[in-house]
């Protein structure tokens, strides 16, 4: 059985000795990690990545972590992703203040990593349900990624690997839009090689399995912008 795509994480953090110590632990466990050292790189990033997830300081140079949390939640490509903060500050009313502006988890300086890759874990399971083997489902669609099997409209359809991957993608959010370069680091992995065109090609391979038996096309293309499942077309 392919292996799910794994779980993004952007870690905003801007000690090098702390970041040097998330990024080690979190690759270990198997994630994949994008890196922003301030509050504007953060919202940079989290735009052109939408991570899985975000590990934000509370305390950043220009832009603080608040603001960050804000200024994502705020925005509707972005709002829909689980934040957890961490600080230096232990008190009542600044924990408060951080899940009053967003943030889902809140975890205070010095912590045990352990501690924070469980509670990480715990906030993916909650909000990427197909991470944890169960059904996802989109306009008759039912993809399966325990049993690895893909259904439309009670019609169980045959999939690639490749296919499957791609499709899983799309379903856990649909209606965004993923360029070509996103696709491709998501479902094939950074360090392939492999040229944007094949993204094309698998998208179409994709779209021919969902539409067959005359099913309306859900994979929408977005000129200069890449592929989303969505009804919209």
């Amino acid at each position: 059985m392919t292996a799910l795509p794994a779980s993004s994480i952007l870690v905003v953090e801007d000690e090098p000795a702390q970041m040097e110590l998330l990024v080690y632990n979190l690759k270990a466990e198997g994630f994949r990690l994008f890196q922003a050292r301030d509050g504007d790189e953060a919202l940079l990033l989290a735009d052109e990545e939408q991570p899985d997830l975000i590990i934000l300081d509370w305390m950043l140079p220009q832009v603080s972590g608040i603001e960050v949390c804000r200024q994502l939640r705020q925005k509707s490509q972005t709002r829909h992703i689980p934040i957890i903060m961490l600080t230096a500050r232990s008190e009542e009313a600044d924990r408060i203040r951080g899940l009053d502006t967003g943030a889902d988890d809140y975890v205070s300086k010095p912590y045990s990593v352990n501690e924070l890759v469980a509670r990480v874990r715990a906030l993916l399971r909650r909000t990427r349900p197909g991470s944890d083997g169960e059904m996802l489902t989109y306009a008759g669609i039912s993809l399966d990624t325990s049993q690895h099997k893909v259904s439309r409209d009670g019609a169980t359809l045959k999939l690639g690997p490749t296919e499957f991957r791609l499709l899983t993608t799309f379903i856990q959010r649909p209606g965004r839009v993923w360029s070509r370069e996103q696709l491709l680091d998501r479902v094939w992995g950074r360090d392939k090689d492999v040229d944007l065109r094949t993204v094309d090609v698998h998208v179409g391979r994709l779209r021919k399995a969902l539409s067959k038996d005359g099913e309306p096309d859900v994979i929408r293309t977005v000129r200069g912008a890449g592929y989303s499942l969505d009804t919209e077309n």
